[in-house]
């Protein structure tokens, strides 16, 4: 299905979660996707980079549904959870209803109670969000997204609004929620040491399009120094524009 990109990868059969083909997207007389090939299978763990405006956000809003505008093909296969930079909690509703919020069935609160406990926030659960600090406000809006048991869970840059040492604290987090529930996990991010950190699959977006593909190979848990991530760090800034020395 997909056109092949510099280091494309190539991967043994297994069920898509998603498949989208040759999507196309255009605010005005600008086209953000420009028939764009990808493929999600269950249980992976993709990272999404790409400049300013390349379309990442785009795409995650088409996978979530939230977009219908977009041409060509898309289908998501089993439920889609999405968590976003900002943590979009209600504030006129405490921690745990807004971890219910829309959850329409019989055991909601029983799952909502699970996915609080999952997330280290049982005791926050009758608090208010703007009693919260940023990563326990993210923390809750990932219990939100538990609560559905996605098989395709949405990462919109969710860590970039955390000090360095919370953000450490819930990318352990969000790899130990994967390891146990296994969805397919596609996060947009502008990190590539966080790309590299936590994915399986590395995507770099220009122009509309996957413009490269490399697994990561390194085992976790994983250190920025392994000499396997070194150089994919440098092979994804080069495909980014960026040199050595950081400049485009």
């Amino acid at each position: 299905m997909a056109t092949r990109v510099p280091g494309a990868l190539t991967r043994t059969a297994a069920p898509a979660v998603a498949a989208v083909e040759a999507l196309t997207r255009g605010f005005g007389e600008r086209t953000v996707l420009d028939r764009l090939d990808l493929e999600i299978t269950r249980g992976e763990f993709i990272a999404l980079l790409g400049r300013s405006g390349s379309g990442k956000s785009t795409l995650l809003r088409a996978l979530a549904g939230l977009d219908d505008e977009a041409e060509g093909g898309l289908s998501v296969t089993g439920s889609v959870a999405v968590a976003f930079q900002e943590p979009r909690l209600v504030p006129w509703k405490r921690v745990h209803a807004n971890v219910t919020l829309g959850l329409a069935v019989p055991d909601a609160k029983e799952k909502a109670d699970a996915a609080l406990a999952e997330v280290g926030l049982t005791e926050r659960a009758g608090a208010w969000p703007l009693t919260l600090s940023g990563g326990e406000a993210q923390r809750a809006s990932l219990a939100r997204a538990l609560v559905r048991d996605p098989d395709l869970l949405l990462l919109d840059e969710p860590f970039s609004a955390l000090d360095a040492l919370t953000r450490i604290t819930i990318h352990q987090l969000v790899l130990d929620l994967w390891s146990v529930h296994r969805p397919a996990v596609l996060l947009v991010t502008h990190d590539v040491d966080e790309a590299l950190l936590l994915a399986d699959r590395v995507l770099v977006l220009d122009q509309g399009r996957i413009a490269h593909e490399s697994a990561v190979p390194a085992p976790r848990p994983r250190h920025r120094d392994h000499p396997d991530l070194t150089s994919l760090r440098r092979t994804l800034l080069a495909a980014l524009g960026v040199s050595p020395e950081g400049t485009t």
